[in-house]
C-alpha cells in the first residue's frame, strides 16, 4: 500500500526489512530487501478450520512461524513492525515466540471488523497484550483501541505522511457559470460514503446544471453506483475513473473545484483513520467537504480547513455545498487553511522521525544519530 511505502522508504535511522506473503507492482514500489515468505499449501483448510468451524481467527501454523524466525534471525533484526490489526492477530504465534519487540499499527479497517464475535475479540485483545507498542493513525483510532482492552501507555498516535515537495498547492479559479467539478477518490466501499455524495451531487445538480462529478477508484461498489447514478438522473455528469496512478490522481486534483469525502461507518465495522486521498487533496488546494467520522475531524476544523456534516446525511452535503459554492473569497480562505492544515500535522518526514522515535521507545533506548 502506497502509505506503507511511503513510510518504509522515509526511514533514516533504521534499516527495513520487508517480509510479506506476495510481491506486487515491484516497478511501482521499487525496494530491496524483499523476503517472499509464501503462504503454505494448507493454509486454506487451516483458515476453514479456524474461521468456519471454530468461528476464530485464523493463526499461522508452527512451520510458518518458524520460517519467519529464520528470516529475522539471518536479517538480525531487532523490532518487527506488524501493519494491520488483524494481521498481527494471525502472526500471534510469531509474536509470543519472539524475544524482541513487536509494534503493531492500526489503520482503520482493522480496529472493530468481526469483532463482536467474542473469539476474534480475545485474540484480538491477546495480541494487544503481546505487543510493545500500538501506533493508531488517529484519537478516533486510539479510542477504539482503548476501548478494546488495550493498555493506554502503550497506545502512540503516529499520522499518516504526506509528501508535500510532490504536490504542488494551486490556487482555484471558482467557475461563474455553474460547471463545478467535483471529485472523490478511493475504494468504492461503503465506508467512503459514496452514496450520501452521489445523492448531494444530484441536490445540487438540479440548480446547476452543467456541474460534474467525477468517482475515481475500483471496488465492489461499482454496479451499485452506477446504478444509483441512473435511478437519481445524473449518470450524464458522473465519470467513473477506475484505478488511477498517483500522476493521473494528481491531474484529477488540479482540474476540480472540490472534493468530496463524506466516510461513514461500515455495517461491518470498517472506519476511517485519516484518509490519505482526502489530505493530498487539501494539499493541493481542494476545498474538501466530509463528515464528522473518524480521524477526519483531525485534520479538518469545520468551517475553517474544511466543512464536515453528518455521516449519511446527503440532504445537509448538498445544503453545505450550496452556501460554500455561493462565497467565492469564503471558499478560497477555506482551500488555503486546509493546505495549511496538512503542512502542519502530516508532513511525511515528520512523520517518519516521529516513527523513528517510537521504534527507539519500543527498543528501549533513546533516539540517536546514526543507523540501526
Amino acid at each position: 500500500m502506497l502509505h506503507i511505502y511511503r513510510q518504509i522508504t522515509a526511514l533514516e535511522r533504521f534499516r527495513p526489512v520487508v517480509i510479506a506473503r506476495k510481491r506486487g507492482e515491484a516497478e511501482r514500489f521499487p525496494f530491496a530487501p524483499v523476503f517472499v515468505v509464501p503462504r503454505p499449501a494448507t493454509h486454506f483448510l487451516r483458515r476453514f478450520w479456524f474461521r468456519t468451524l471454530q468461528n476464530s481467527p485464523w493463526r499461522m501454523s508452527s512451520a510458518e512461524t518458524v520460517r519467519l524466525e529464520q528470516v529475522l534471525a539471518a536479517n538480525d533484526a531487532q523490532l518487527l513492525h506488524i501493519y494491520f490489526g488483524h494481521i498481527a492477530v494471525h502472526l500471534l504465534p510469531l509474536m509470543q515466540r519472539w524475544p524482541k519487540p513487536v509494534v503493531v499499527s492500526f489503520h482503520g479497517a482493522d480496529v472493530l471488523v468481526d469483532l463482536e464475535k467474542p473469539r476474534y475479540r480475545s485474540a484480538t485483545q491477546e495480541m494487544l497484550a503481546a505487543a510493545r507498542l500500538v501506533l493508531v493513525r488517529s484519537d478516533s483510532l486510539a479510542r477504539a483501541v482503548a476501548a478494546l482492552g488495550c493498555a493506554e501507555n502503550k497506545i502512540r498516535v503516529h499520522r499518516t505522511g504526506i509528501p508535500l515537495g510532490e504536490i504542488s498547492f494551486q490556487a482555484r479559479v471558482w467557475p461563474n457559470d455553474g460547471a463545478w467539478r467535483f471529485l472523490q477518490a478511493g475504494r468504492l466501499i461503503e465506508k467512503k460514503g459514496l452514496t450520501t455524495s452521489l445523492r448531494a451531487f444530484a441536490i445540487f445538480r438540479k440548480t446547476h446544471r452543467s456541474a460534474i462529478f467525477t468517482i475515481a477508484g475500483e471496488g465492489p461498489m461499482l454496479d451499485e453506483l452506477q446504478t444509483l447514478a441512473r435511478d437519481l438522473g445524473v449518470s450524464e455528469s458522473i465519470r467513473f475513473t477506475g484505478f488511477l496512478s498517483q500522476a493521473e490522481l494528481r491531474e484529477q486534483f488540479a482540474h476540480a473545484h472540490i472534493f468530496l469525502h463524506p466516510s461513514q461507518l461500515g455495517r461491518d465495522g470498517n472506519q476511517e483513520g485519516v484518509p490519505n486521498a482526502m489530505l493530498e487533496a487539501m494539499a493541493s488546494g481542494l476545498p474538501v467537504f466530509g463528515t464528522g467520522h473518524g480521524g477526519i475531524p483531525e485534520a479538518i476544523e469545520n468551517g475553517v480547513s474544511g466543512v464536515l456534516v453528518d455521516e449519511s446525511d446527503h440532504v445537509a452535503l448538498a445544503a453545505a455545498l450550496f452556501e460554500w459554492t455561493g462565497r467565492a473569497e469564503a471558499l478560497t480562505a477555506l482551500a488555503r487553511r486546509g493546505a495549511e492544515a496538512v503542512a502542519e500535522k502530516f508532513e511525511q518526514k515528520t512523520q517518519a522521525r516521529a516513527l523513528e522515535g517510537f521504534y527507539f521507545e519500543a527498543l528501549g533506548c533513546d533516539a540517536r544519530p546514526g543507523r540501526s
